[in-house]
């Protein structure tokens, strides 16, 4: 899982500095200021996750107690970007509503990834 974690938190990572730079130019004269806003909430909660799930991926490959919430860490981490970050996209490119329902999920779920973090870090010796 070290490895396939290490390369999702990369290209999610890129992909999350694409997309801001895509609303930052490309969007900017399409998209309403609060769009653009949804737009940009997305990329921050993604390089972050991606970073924290970086960090999972590195604590996986060390830690010897822990592995199985990290794994679970690392899959919420991942799930929490998908829908949190992709139902703003699609919300602020789509102007749909109720897109804005699902984002709470993935709140959820990153929740879940640091919560799991957490006990994961208080089994390490």
């Amino acid at each position: 899982m070290t490895k396939i974690f290490l390369f999702v938190a990369a290209v999610l990572g890129g992909l999350a500095v694409a997309l801001g730079a895509f609303a930052a130019h490309a969007l900017k004269e399409s998209l309403s200021e609060r769009a653009i806003e949804i737009f940009d909430t997305g990329t921050r909660y993604q390089i972050y996750h991606s970073l924290a799930l970086l960090m999972v991926a590195l604590l996986l490959n060390v830690a010897e107690a822990g592995q199985s919430t990290l794994v679970v860490a690392g899959s919420a981490f991942i799930i929490g970007m998908a829908i949190f970050s992709g139902s703003l996209y699609a919300l602020s490119l789509t102007g749909i509503k109720w897109l804005g329902a699902i984002t709470p999920l993935g709140g959820l779920a990153f929740l879940v990834g640091w919560s799991c973090l957490a006990i994961a870090a208080w089994s390490f010796k």
